[in-house]
């Protein structure tokens, strides 16, 4: 059973990543690393995590479409598509070796922190009510599905991968983006600690007191969202994408 050490070193970490997955997505990386350096078991750190994440992204979802940014034409299709490709993803992780998809993902992390710097405003899209609905609602299904896959086979980044591909593929603006990732995330969230829930791997205690951090962590980072925007998306999309590359890059040459 966790020590009070264990306690120690995930509550802090838990409650940085829902700050950090609240405004640009991402933050189950450092909530995840937090449990395993905290020593954990791989399996009872997964399944631990998906407890307390799953919590806190749903106070950011429900925060998310109290404020309007859920659209709700998209989500119907965007929430389906994701699940789909999450159960996908999962059962290709047991046919495709992990460390190929490793470095296909420290590929593509490079070429989505160009895009973020080389984008002046993050928020430069449109209003779904000005976007070819049909054109934008195809786009973001097959985001939707692409980016479930990717979560069901390795997960951390889900977030911040959605709300860029959604932003600059779909050409949603950075509000309308945010709360259709998140929404997105939440049930691929759900469906996966549904799993891990069946497989008895989750630590409650520690899961539950990490999820009061992670919620903490998720409340001021939707305040922060609200207040600066773009602004503060960038800076953290740009962190999350910076470690996780340099984790990926240590795993492989590890």
């Amino acid at each position: 059973m966790p020590t009070w050490a264990v306690y120690a070193i995930v509550c802090p970490l838990v409650l940085l990543s829902g700050f950090v997955d609240a405004v640009a997505g991402g933050g189950g990386f450092f909530s995840l690393t937090a449990y395993l350096l905290a020593g954990l078991p791989v399996h009872n750190a997964i399944a631990t995590n998906k407890l307390s994440a799953t919590i806190g992204t749903s106070l950011a979802a429900y925060r998310y479409t109290r404020r309007g940014f859920v659209p709700w034409k998209l989500a119907v299709i965007c929430i389906p598509a994701a699940l789909l490709g999450s159960t996908a993803g999962a059962r290709l992780a047991l046919a495709v070796p992990d460390t190929a998809f490793r470095w296909i993902m420290l590929a593509i992390i490079p070429v989505s922190g160009y895009y973020v710097l080389r984008r002046k405003d993050l928020d430069g899209g449109r209003p779904l009510s000005e976007l070819p609905y049909g054109r934008t609602a195809l786009h973001s299904g097959l985001i939707a599905l692409g980016i479930g896959v990717y979560d069901g086979f390795y997960g951390p980044g889900t977030g911040t991968f959605m709300l860029l591909l959604l932003s600059g593929l779909a050409g949603l603006d950075l509000n309308t983006s945010a709360g259709t990732a998140k929404i997105s995330n939440w049930a691929t969230n759900l469906a996966a600690l549904a799993v891990f829930i069946t497989s008895g791997n989750v630590y409650y205690v520690l899961g539950l007191t990490a999820s009061a951090f992670s919620l903490l962590g998720n409340y001021l980072g939707t305040m922060s969202f609200y207040k600066k925007g773009g602004r503060l998306a960038r800076p953290m999309i740009l962190l999350v994408l910076v470690v996780f590359f340099g984790k990926l890059l240590s795993e492989l040459l590890g």
